[in-house]
């Protein structure tokens, strides 16, 4: 199957955070985005909880974030590691 660009806007910040943690578990930005994808699709569902509280939509906090990344991460190693290829 080819391959095609996908052009997204982020934070600068959020960025540099992104590249560093998925460098550190082996990965690059692209490969963790498409393996969200991958995740995604095959669930049918965003691959883990969004929710709304009250009348406004709150973001999670950075921290929060990450721990539930670590523990999705860790839950689908086998998993990642076999789209990685």
């Amino acid at each position: 199957m080819a391959n095609i660009n996908v052009t997204i806007r982020m934070d600068e910040e959020l960025k540099a955070q992104a590249d560093e943690l998925f460098s550190d578990l082996g990965l690059s930005l692209s490969a963790a985005i498409t393996m969200f994808a991958k995740q995604a699709v095959r669930e049918q569902r965003i691959p883990f909880e969004i929710k709304r509280t009250g009348t406004k939509m709150q973001m999670a906090t950075d921290s929060s974030v990450e721990k539930l990344s670590k523990q999705f991460i860790e839950k689908n190693r086998t998993a990642y590691e076999e789209l990685a290829k």
